[in-house]
């Protein structure tokens, strides 16, 4: 269904809000900035701030949503004959190739880190945001396998790949806080994703693979 002109204008002017709130979040750090102040950088009242942002929070992490089912996604999109862990390997392989912005390699994420370090309602969020998307991907494993009730092995696959995951962005983060050149990070990220591939079981790497027929 086409977009109507209505949508069209909520969809710009979240997005106007958004990319006005994350220019002063790096400018002057998350607690220093104010919904009034962002309300009134963006020539809104503070309401219609709050009506598409209920928190503060949520004008930083505007896109949380595609990252907590990141990795579920990768799960169910799989190529038949591959395992769960193995796609998330090879997507994770496409976006450091591509030195894509999806696993922060990119200009300016080092003060895209810097401020969620300064701030502990925004290392809580990403916390959560961690949590959901290995809840997410431990259900997209037990649907797929239809594992039965006391069936630990999604849980425990799905935190194996959340740590791949997690650990990748982490290392880049630092890599890229020391000022580094993205293209350079990229050609390290991908001997440490095989360095972790290497340390995951084989348990781990042929769970889930999916029917080639």
């Amino acid at each position: 269904m086409a977009e109507g002109l209505r949508e069209r204008k909520k969809r710009q002017t979240r997005q106007y809000i958004s990319d006005v709130a994350t220019g002063l979040f790096l400018e002057k750090g998350f607690d220093a900035v104010t919904i009034a102040e962002i309300a009134a950088a963006s020539d809104v009242s503070v309401n219609t701030v709050y009506n598409y942002f209920p928190a503060k929070e949520d004008l930083f992490f505007d896109r949380s949503a595609g990252v907590v089912d990141l990795l579920a996604r990768c799960v169910r999109g799989r190529e038949k004959g591959e395992s769960a862990a193995r796609a998330v390997l090879r997507e994770l392989r496409i976006d450091v190739e591509a030195v894509s912005p999806r696993v922060g390699l990119m200009e300016g994420y080092d003060r895209f880190l810097e401020v969620v370090h300064g701030a502990h309602t925004l290392r809580s969020r990403l916390w959560s945001v961690q949590q959901e998307s290995l809840e997410n991907l431990e259900k997209a494993l037990r649907e797929d396998v239809g594992a039965e009730d006391g069936d630990d092995l999604p849980e425990l696959v799905a935190g194996q790949i959340v740590w791949v995951h997690s650990t990748l962005m982490a290392w880049i983060g630092r890599e890229m806080v020391k000022g580094r050149v993205p293209a350079e990070v990229s050609r390290e990220a991908l001997v440490l994703l095989d360095d972790m591939e290497g340390l995951l079981s084989e348990h781990v790497l042929n769970y889930a693979v999916r029917d080639a027929s």
